[in-house]
């Protein structure tokens, strides 16, 4: 199971019951994080481990998907490990299945419906808020149930509390979509409702989610609604964000923005509205100021005051200073000595207001509403009277690190790295950066340092920050390193090799595509794929077995009325055309690394010719 550092006072394992809750990661105090509770069920005393892997694979998968990646400091992971009295849940894979004593009562067919569809993944959602609020500190307002079904069946839902099956080939993609579901209100682009039957058109008026329209893309950007801000841009998921028919179980008459995305086809990203929409959602559930000098009474002029922040794996938080509404030139430090401030001179009931605003500057936010909204922008204020009695001096405390990015892990060469300080009353404590022995510039904001922006040799590098004049110090292992893989193909008609051109391989029929990942570091590594240029795909194996190597066909491969492998043109539905796409493609592969080290791609080139 993958380890974070648990923050002062946490038990490595804390029993209640028959349960025991188990910090995975721990970013800090569950109070101030947003907390992710991950529940087993139908895991018997003895099958708990393989529990343990589901929780790692999940987890793996989710730090590889943006937003998640950026915002992994935002969230504690918890697991709470439940023995069940029997293996497995209800009604799997059929109703006809001998019913289960398990903690959770979770069931396919929407927990034994006849009427609904076996898919659908459900638990007793009183069990599973019971389980996790033996978290503590933890309640609604701050954390996101995962319950996880001991299943080799494709299944999860996405209400109030998010399921998956823990071991099917693709479960580890639903965590993700069905998150999107629970945390962000995002709604299925799904073309059906059952499968294998086209859902027909929609007709009902303009729809309340923000990834469906009636609109067309002159109307969005008339009106400027939904998502005019992306049209055009290149999709995350592939292709670009534009109109493209079908959604909220229909074929006909709505509109979403990706060819394929998440909420669509699993193995995609989030496209740019949705994963806008999920950093709102995270983002919502922390508040970006972690801390300040108190503001309940004013303060005087003669000493510091300061603001302790989030500090995001993708990017620095912005903090802007104003007094009595001027700018003041700080450079985006996190704290202020009013003693270098022209505050004119003193006199009986004259105050200024000092201000500071913190804001979350990320390029996947495009809407000022989202931008201006509580989870991405905060701001605390201060009353400063200069004739108030000066503060008294305390006792000296002994400079210290309060909080940092976890030590005990490698860090990314693209992470931002940070060391929070206690805050002496009249003087500011700065924070010192070497890489390999050498001193780092960062100006302004020394709380924070993006690795990214230094542009890393590969290979590993040692980080540390520190107090100076103190022998308090920080080090860090940075993998700048990213993971490699191989690919393994079947055997091809011929191989072509071609000065300055990838090798070719030439087939007339189906094929098939193995990659393997290597890293010379522990963690799970999560390999990509994509064709000509579309979306990158995760290669999970093969939806029927997760060590089968993926197929591509002419046509794709249906697998309970979804398609699979098809070369060329994405192909999602049985009535999606099947047109095969012959002549000449590129296969591009690449990895993301436990540290969230995003391989560089290579490929080769395959040609379908006709039989």
């Amino acid at each position: 199971m993958t380890t974070g550092t648990a923050a002062v006072g946490t038990p490595a394992r804390a029993e209640a019951g028959g349960a025991a809750v188990v910090p995975v990661q721990i970013t800090g105090p569950a109070q101030k994080r947003f907390n992710l509770v991950l529940l087993g069920d139908g895991y018997t005393a003895a099958e708990l481990p393989k529990f343990r892997a589901d929780v790692e694979r999940h987890l793996s998968m989710l730090w590889s998907v943006e937003p998640f990646a950026s915002y992994r400091s935002y969230i504690n992971v918890w697991a709470v490990e439940v023995p069940s009295k029997d293996s497995g849940v209800d009604c799997d894979p059929g109703l006809d299945a001998p019913a289960r004593d398990t903690a959770l009562d979770m069931g396919f067919w929407g927990g034994c419906n006849p009427g609904s569809v076996q898919r659908l993944l459900t638990v007793d959602s009183g069990k599973a808020a019971g389980y996790a609020d033996l978290v503590p500190g933890t309640g609604r307002a701050n954390r996101q149930i995962v319950a996880l079904a001991n299943s080799s069946t494709y299944g999860g839902a996405g209400g109030s509390y998010a399921t998956a099956s823990g071991g099917n080939a693709l479960s580890a993609l639903i965590t993700p979509h069905e998150i999107g579901h629970s945390l962000g209100g995002l709604q299925d682009e799904y073309d059906y409702y059952g499968r294998g039957t086209p859902g027909g058109t929609y007709e009902g008026g303009e729809p309340s989610s923000v990834h469906h329209t009636l609109l067309t893309e002159e109307q969005m950007r008339g009106q400027q609604a939904k998502w005019w801000r992306w049209l055009g841009e290149p999709s995350e998921s592939g292709g670009v964000i534009g109109r493209y028919e079908g959604g909220l179980y229909t074929t006909k008459g709505v509109w979403r923005p990706s060819r394929h995305s998440m909420m669509k086809t699993l193995g995609y990203a989030f496209d740019q509205v949705e994963r806008e929409v999920m950093v709102r959602a995270i983002s919502a559930k922390v508040d970006l100021v972690q801390d300040h000098t108190p503001n309940a009474a004013p303060i005087g002029a003669d000493r510091t005051v300061w603001v302790d922040t989030m500090h995001p794996l993708g990017g620095e938080l912005a903090v802007e200073w104003r007094l009595d509404g001027r700018v003041l030139r700080t450079g985006g430090a996190r704290t202020v000595d009013l003693r270098g401030l022209d505050l004119g001179d003193p006199a009986p009931g004259r105050t200024h207001t000092l201000t500071a605003t913190v804001t979350d500057p990320t390029p996947f936010v495009r809407d000022p509403a989202v931008r201006a909204s509580a989870a991405l922008t905060r701001t605390v204020s201060w009353t400063v009277d200069p004739m108030l009695t000066p503060t008294p001096e305390t006792p000296a405390a002994e400079p210290e690190f309060t909080g940092h990015t976890p030590t005990a892990v490698p860090v990314g060469a693209r992470s931002v790295v940070h060391a929070d300080t206690t805050h002496p009353v009249r003087r500011t404590l700065a924070v010192r950066w070497k890489l390999d022995g050498r001193t780092v510039p960062n100006p302004g904001n020394d709380r924070d340092l993006d690795l990214g922006s230094l542009r890393l040799s590969p290979g590993t590098h040692t980080l540390t920050a520190r107090i100076p004049g103190t022998g308090r110090e920080l080090t860090w292992l940075v993998d700048a390193a990213p993971a490699s893989a191989s690919y393994e193909l079947s055997k091809p008609l011929r191989t072509v090799h071609r000065p300055g051109r990838p090798v070719e391989y030439v087939y007339d029929a189906a094929f098939t595509m193995r990659l393997t990942a290597r890293d010379d570091r522990k963690g799970a590594v999560v390999s990509q794929f994509r064709v000509d240029g579309d979306g990158w795909y995760t290669y999970y194996g093969w939806p029927t077995d997760a060590a089968a190597p993926f197929r591509f066909s002419p046509s794709g491969t249906v697998i309970d009325d979804l398609v699979y492998g098809k070369l060329g043109r994405s192909r999602a539905v049985p009535w999606d055309d099947a047109t095969p796409d012959y002549g000449t493609h590129t296969v591009e592969y690449r990895t993301v690394d436990a540290a969230g080290n995003v391989g560089p791609a290579h490929g080769f080139l395959v040609t379908l010719e006709r039989p």
